[in-house]
């Protein structure tokens, strides 16, 4: 039990504040039925950005720099799909590669940053706690505030005039461009969200690692995309404020599933293999559930 609850803190801890990205591809991809690929570079670009706002100074400040950085690079990867004829997968790969050389340059040419000596969010949020011995809790409860306030803003967002378009956008495109709803305008919008979304998650985990480098938005979309589909499967309901649930208990899922491979202490390349794995069952898990009464006919006729 000693060692079970500190597993499930961190799980819950990674859990919450990837889920912060996971609610940004369950907007781009889910609602506006955009696939941006640029979500690992962007997640890079919301860590670096607060990670060198943090270090000059300005914890509080550098949320909202590593949220803005995000709404810039979704402003671009829309500009690119929407207004020079890129394809969506190839705008947010070229996006992503273009932040890889910006990513370096915002942290002054060199591919890892220290915050070990730095004031952050967590380390302010750990003063507040310590006189009341819950210390070790200051990591869950950033994230459990920023989940709460992210999560709330979109489930509203949703359900504004805006937030409509976009849905209608991702549904029905044709049907947006016959009416008087620029599908421009709401793509913009949808990714400049989602990506702000996307840079507070890079930002969030840089300052609760104390340390940034180069590749630590590497595989995000994959570990997005595996939990969205996670949340999806265990969250069937079609009420929006239950979709957003699922979103992060599919997050929280994944990566409890992660800690565990660790805890039997499966080498750190291995990891990228489990995430592919969790992607393709939830994927594949659907439709082989679908054709299981099929298989199962034809095992019986071929035993009878």
């Amino acid at each position: 039990m000693s060692t079970l609850l500190p597993l499930l803190q961190t799980a819950l801890e990674l859990g919450l504040i990837s889920s912060l990205t996971v609610l940004a591809l369950f907007l781009s991809y889910s609602m506006l039925n955009v696939c941006d690929l640029s979500t690992d570079g962007c997640f890079t670009l919301g860590a670096c950005v607060g990670a060198v706002v943090a270090i000059s100074g300005h914890p509080y400040l550098s949320i909202f720099a590593a949220m803005a950085a995000g709404v810039v690079s979704g402003f671009i990867t829309a500009f690119l799909q929407t207004k020079m004829g890129v394809d969506s997968l190839l705008a947010g790969i070229i996006m992503n590669t273009a932040l890889y050389s910006i990513n370096i340059a915002i942290m002054g040419s060199s591919s890892l940053l220290n915050m070990n000596k730095t004031e952050t969010v967590f380390t302010a949020m750990g003063r507040l706690l310590a006189g009341v011995g819950a210390l070790s809790f200051n990591k869950l409860i950033i994230a459990l505030i920023a989940v709460a306030a992210v999560a709330t803003f979109l489930y509203l967002f949703l359900k504004t005039r805006i937030g409509l378009a976009i849905r209608a956008t991702g549904n029905n495109p044709d049907m947006v461009k016959s009416s008087s709803i620029n599908p421009v305008m709401t793509t913009i919008v949808g990714l400049c969200v989602a990506n702000a979304f996307t840079g507070l998650s890079g930002c969030l985990l840089a300052q609760s690692q104390k340390s940034v480098n180069i590749d630590i938005g590497s595989g995000m979309v994959t570990i997005a995309l595996a939990s969205l589909l996670i949340g999806s499967t265990f969250v069937r309901s079609k009420r929006m404020g239950f979709r957003i649930m699922g979103t992060v208990l599919g997050a929280f899922i994944f990566r409890l599933v992660y800690t565990i491979a660790l805890r039997f202490n499966m080498p750190a390349y291995m990891l990228k293999l489990v995430s592919s794995v969790i992607v393709i069952l939830a994927i594949s898990g659907p439709y082989l559930k679908s054709r299981f009464p099929e298989f199962y006919r034809r095992l019986e006729k071929r035993n009878a």
